[in-house]
């Protein structure tokens, strides 16, 4: 069935076509290059892009009834500040640019982050009006941090911090940073790295901050990827589950950061899981609650799918397997499972061209394309997050 034909059907007959959820940066920030238009247009255009990027697929695609994901839901960012003769900018990124939009409430985040906001707001004033020594050898100077990044999770228990610059973090600075987060109750770590790939110091934690999947208080490594929003999540879980349906025994969930799909298969003991990933941080927490909540179906491997990908041999007996990978796809590892041959693959991807590729593969090799569902968790970006069933039956 048409996906325009289900947005006509299901979505604009309900009263909200003609919504406009305007932005005073809608045309400035480069996080919502779509906001702005109708909802009927914007739902439209979203359905046609995937289509476009489709197009190497066989036709008719088997769409499933999209799934669009409200303003208010995100709840994690990736922010920005920079202090230029005495003043603040603190927001997302322009369009293409590395200058910043100053933001003072986002539409896109959940009520919890935006309130946050003016005390991070404060918080950077105060770390950067403050020197620093900063030591070259036996040498003493003072320094100023100017710039910097901000990455903010709202968790189930608070919102976890990190703040990002190239500085270490001297007395003076760890002093303010704790005393301000002391009296703030709505975060409950914050920390810090000198570069992305670092991995983040606490400065402060009042507790272990976590996020609750299948029923499981997962708790997360400070700076981990998570899915959008909540609702979104919630969104690819639920379609996860409706394409396994009652297969059931050994499954692999491939790509599978903090478990967001292990922990509910899990929940059906006749399952048994093996979770893969390369992040050693993040699967070791894995393990952690997996141990602290006593889950016997769950088997952890720590594995660069990109560069070693599971063979054939290691996916005999597979009933089925679920894959999320990066926006680069997972060509490598698709070859393998068309040659291993499980029953059902359930594939997940935030990038609808690598997907394609990877859809390619598993076609050619006898696979059925048996439905294939739209979910808009980027909202009003360029990007949509596709879940597809493949059968070889």
């Amino acid at each position: 069935m048409k996906l325009r034909r289900f947005l006509k059907e299901q979505l604009y007959g309900r009263g909200a076509a003609k919504v406009v959820m305007n932005c005073p940066l809608a045309e400035i920030c480069g996080g919502c290059p779509q906001r702005g238009k109708e909802i009927e247009q914007y739902r439209q255009d979203k359905v046609v892009a995937a289509e476009r990027m489709l197009s190497t697929l066989p036709k008719p695609l088997p769409w499933g009834a999209p799934v669009f994901i409200p303003d208010g839901t995100r709840r994690r960012a990736a922010m920005a500040f920079r202090f230029r003769r005495g003043k603040l900018t603190f927001g997302f990124n322009q369009y293409q640019s590395k200058e910043i939009a100053n933001v003072e409430n986002c539409l896109l985040l959940t009520p919890k982050l935006n309130e946050i906001l003016p005390f991070l707001r404060k918080l950077l004033t105060d770390i950067c009006t403050e020197p620093y020594q900063l030591r070259k050898g036996k040498k003493v100077q003072t320094a100023m941090v100017t710039c910097g990044d901000v990455w903010l999770c709202e968790a189930a228990n608070g919102i976890d911090v990190v703040l990002e610059y190239d500085a270490s973090v001297e007395l003076n600075h760890r002093m303010m940073i704790f005393e301000a987060v002391s009296t703030c109750a709505d975060i409950v770590r914050l920390s810090h790295r000198r570069a992305n790939a670092d991995t983040p110091e606490p400065i402060i934690e009042k507790a272990k901050p976590y996020i609750q999947i299948g029923g499981v208080d997962v708790f997360i490594p400070a700076g981990t990827f998570l899915q959008p929003s909540q609702a979104g999540e919630d969104a690819l879980v639920s379609l996860v589950q409706k394409y396994l349906g009652n297969t059931s025994g050994k499954i692999f969930d491939l790509f599978c950061g903090v478990g967001t799909f292990s922990y509910p298969l899990s929940q059906n003991l006749q399952n048994r899981i093996t979770s893969v990933d390369s992040s050693v941080e993040l699967l070791r927490g894995f393990q952690e609650t997996v141990n602290r909540n006593r889950i016997p179906n769950i088997k952890i491997l720590t594995r660069n799918l990109f560069k070693y990908p599971l063979d054939v041999a290691e996916l005999q007996g597979a009933a089925a397997v679920v894959f999320d990978p990066p926006r680069a796809g997972a060509t490598a590892q698709v070859k393998m499972l068309a040659a291993a041959k499980p029953e059902k693959i359930i594939a997940v991807s935030c990038n609808a061209g690598t997907f394609a590729n990877d859809a390619k593969v598993l076609l050619d090799a006898g696979y059925q394309l048996q439905e294939l569902t739209l979910v808009d968790q980027f909202t009003y970006s360029n990007h949509s997050e596709l879940v597809a069933l493949f059968t070889n039956s």
